[in-house]
């Protein structure tokens, strides 16, 4: 039997902790974009654990979206309340429990009211997880790109913008008009000064509007730099049913996780902030040391297995770590191409924190996939990826390790693995990713020929040697040769 979840029915639950506090104690202090499963698992849970010892209560969430999709999401969430059940899941435990941190969420498209929210003084904090490729960056430079049509739409109809920038624009606009000092924008998605990122956004939208309201959105407005972490993969059907089987409860979109977490954050919050630091976020001068680790090691690391492992049909992350051709292959490109160019990080050894993402890569219990690693390509390679090539090549040092990720990359973008199966499109840019793949086939510098992706490392000649070995053994031999050869020094 299971109970359906709701504030209702928290006391009903058996084995899952719920929330300590009332819902009804709660205000609004956050509003935030893109209420997808990782800040669900992420932000969410560290409100969630605040509110718990009794603080912070008015620093609550509300949702906000701007795709038509988000509307599906609003509508699981608001039939249980806001709630979300977050499940732990580590090799020999599991546990859930019940967060209550978000009390809102506002109906995508409603322009009207997003800045109507947005322009309330209990709101201080305006945060978002709009995912690498929402920040409408050009890949191979990371400079904000105010050609991009969504970007000119909202600029010549400012009364009523569809993106989370001319949304978060209009929101500060009203604000400054009426005398209320700015709410703090923060990011929380996986791009290098994800702060700066979200500044240029944010600024760069309203040059195009009004120069000095961009030059008052770079002197009046915080943009905190941020690095997260915890893996949390994609809910299908499996995560509802193992929720229902395993503790009884009836969720329309848990979240499964590790129990693993991590948000390191500069302390630039001139409206104000929550006592985030009393559950775990660690506030620092500088995030870049921390930011450069996770997303090189970890971030960069996830894409090293992702394509060996689609192309060789293996479909969850577990599985492809327990293949002793890819995690060697991990292993090696870590050792001796990533690693090295990662800069000192304070108290850290950047070895350990290797050691412990292939432990957390290898939890059978995460039901983490290949094709999620693997998906936007286009948009996490100039970010996971090419970074370390470049500083390789700066410093005169080995690029065959990244030139063979990148060749697998190109390989899996062809859209078949080796056995012939069908890779379905895993890319907002798919069709002209395919389309460069075939041409790479018979000529690979056709593929680093997309400029806004590889930038100055398409110049590179020891990369573009690299990148056509690899590419020509991937097609010639296949991939468990390749990576045999790369193992065994003769790539």
């Amino acid at each position: 039997m299971t109970t359906k979840l709701s504030l209702a029915t928290l006391p009903a639950l058996i084995g899952v902790s719920a929330p300590r506090y009332q819902r009804s104690d709660l205000t609004a202090g956050i509003v935030h974009f893109g209420v997808g499963n990782f800040h669900r698992a992420h932000q969410a849970v560290y409100l969630d654990a605040l509110f718990n010892l009794g603080e912070g209560h008015d620093w609550a969430l509300v949702g906000a979206g701007v795709r038509a999709a988000d509307e599906a999401m609003r509508q699981k969430l608001m039939a249980q309340d806001w709630l979300t059940t977050v499940v732990e899941q580590e090799a020999d435990a599991s546990a859930a429990h019940v967060t209550g941190a978000m009390i809102d969420y506002i109906q995508p498209g409603d322009s009207a009211a997003v800045i109507a929210r947005l322009a309330d003084p209990a709101i201080r904090i305006v945060s978002l997880t709009i995912t690498e490729g929402g920040y409408y960056i050009d890949p191979a430079s990371q400079r904000f790109d105010p050609t991009h049509p969504d970007i000119a739409w909202d600029a010549a109809h400012f009364e009523a913008p569809k993106t989370a920038f001319g949304l978060i624009l209009a929101g500060l606009l009203r604000r400054r008009d009426a005398g209320i000092a700015p709410f703090t924008v923060m990011s929380c998605d996986n791009i290098p000064g994800n702060g700066h990122v979200t500044e240029n956004a944010v600024a760069g939208l309203a040059a195009l509007i009004d120069p000095d309201l961009a030059d008052w959105v770079t002197s009046s407005v915080a943009f905190p730099n941020g690095m997260v972490d915890r893996i949390t993969p994609a809910t299908s059907p499996r995560e509802i049913a193992l929720l229902a089987a395993n503790f009884g409860v009836a969720d329309n979109w848990p979240v499964f996780c590790e129990s693993f977490r991590q948000w390191v954050l500069e302390d630039n919050f001139p409206a104000g902030r929550p006592a985030l630091e009393k559950v775990g976020v660690q506030f620092v001068p500088d995030v870049a040391p921390y930011e450069h680790m996770k997303i090189r090691i970890l971030n960069g690391g996830h894409a090293t297995i992702a394509y060996p492992a689609g192309l060789l049909d293996i479909h969850f992350v577990h599985e492809a770590m327990e293949h002793p051709l890819v995690s060697a292959f991990l292993r090696k490109v870590e050792a001796e191409e990533i690693i090295p160019v990662v800069p000192p990080v304070p108290d850290t050894d950047l070895n350990d924190y290797f050691a412990l993402c292939e432990r957390r890569f290898a939890n059978p219990k995460i039901g983490d996939t290949v094709r999620r690693l693997a998906l936007d390509g286009s948009n996490r390679q100039p970010k996971f990826i090419i970074p370390s090539a470049l500083d390789r090549i700066r410093d005169g040092k080995s690029v065959i390790g990244l030139g063979l990720v990148s060749a697998l990359w190109c390989r899996y973008c062809y859209g078949t693995t080796d056995s012939d199966a069908v890779i379905e499109p895993n890319d907002p840019n798919w069709d002209r990713l395919t389309a460069q793949a075939h041409k790479a086939r018979d000529n690979p510098k056709v593929w680093l020929e997309m400029a806004d992706i590889y930038g100055d490392l398409a110049k590179a000649p020891d990369f573009i040697d690299a990148f056509t070995k690899a590419l020509h053994s991937l097609w010639t031999q296949g991939t468990a040769r390749t990576l045999e050869a790369y193992l065994a020094d003769r790539l």
